[in-house]
């Protein structure tokens, strides 16, 4: 124990020179969805690429870290995240575009990705106004709704390995599949290029405005992670949850929406252990009343309670 504490208290003084910030033990709650979660143990917020890099190569081997964006999609445990988490900062938000080509750094939100899209004239990106998150985490998840994903717009990333050395990945380097690529957890995407197909300004914004009305009708507005589970193949994740009488199942403050049941919600005073029990005990149902193993969409890290203590 003491020397778990010995390292934390040092880990700055380890950590690399950068030209962004570094901040200790800083409270994830505040940057989820779900507000919950423990702190990170150190918090860095990169300059820029080149100092993005500087840090990957300069980081001692023994320092995890972990990538995070607007947390949309993210369950934080309650003890908090050990080592490095990184939040890249405005400097990556950036969009613009090219032809029919949108870039758009990885922080950037994805519904501004389509914003841009709808303002050049180019189709095909509307989807993106009902995902939840940033850009860099739509390529890690292969994100999608309403009948697309960003595999049928994706043209390119780049995305810097654990040596600091960045590279330009395709379609064939990341083998999307439904709710996944094989962007390896360590690899830290930076920007994201897209094509978009000419069209019409305003039909593109009617399409983005049904897209907003759907998910305003059907989805909860409540501290939720978005979708909790992946759909198996040839069943909706909702429909196996509801015929299991998981609608409005709670465990301490954490709730399965009575509009939604396949979004978990905070109540008020939910822990994250609440929502991942209530989680565990879904999946428990759902298998025992129709076989089907459901697979969580949202991404859980960090240690139990006392994780860094």
């Amino acid at each position: 124990m003491m020397a778990a504490a010995l390292k934390r208290d040092n880990l700055i003084d380890r950590l690399p020179l950068v030209r962004g910030t570094y901040e200790e033990d800083v409270a994830l709650a505040n940057l989820t969805w779900f507000r919950v979660g423990g702190p990170a143990e150190v918090l860095f917020r990169p300059a820029d690429e080149d100092d993005l890099g500087a840090f990957l190569a300069g980081r001692p081997a023994d320092v995890p870290y972990t990538v995070i964006g607007v947390g949309s999609n993210l369950l934080v445990r309650d003890g908090g995240v050990p080592g490095v988490v990184i939040r890249l900062s405005r400097a990556f938000a950036r969009v613009s575009v090219t032809g029919t080509k949108v870039t758009a750094g990885a922080s950037a939100p994805d519904v501004n990705v389509a914003l841009a899209a709808r303002d050049a004239g180019l189709a095909g990106l509307e989807f993106l106004r009902g995902v939840p998150g940033t850009i860099g985490g739509a390529v890690k998840m292969n994100a999608g709704a309403y009948g697309s994903e960003l595999a049928s717009v994706f043209t390119e990333a780049v995305a810097y390995a654990p040596d600091g050395e960045c590279h330009v990945l395709t379609a064939f380097d990341l083998s999307f599949t439904y709710r996944h690529s094989a962007l390896p957890d360590s690899w830290i995407v930076t920007s994201v290029t897209l094509r978009g197909t000419p069209d019409d300004p305003a039909a593109i914004a009617r399409r983005m405005e049904d897209i907003s009305d759907q998910r305003d009708a059907t989805q909860p507005k409540s501290r939720t992670g978005g979708s909790t589970f992946k759909n198996p193949p040839g069943e909706k994740a909702w429909q196996l949850i509801d015929a299991a009488g998981c609608r409005g199942l709670r465990v301490g403050g954490a709730q399965m929406s009575e509009l939604h049941c396949n979004f978990i919600i905070n109540t008020g005073d939910a822990t994250a252990r609440d929502i991942e029990a209530l989680g565990e005990e879904v999946r428990r149902r759902v298998l025992e009343h129709s076989g089907t193993s459901l697979e969580w969409e949202i991404k859980r890290i960090g240690e139990p309670p006392g994780g860094l203590s």
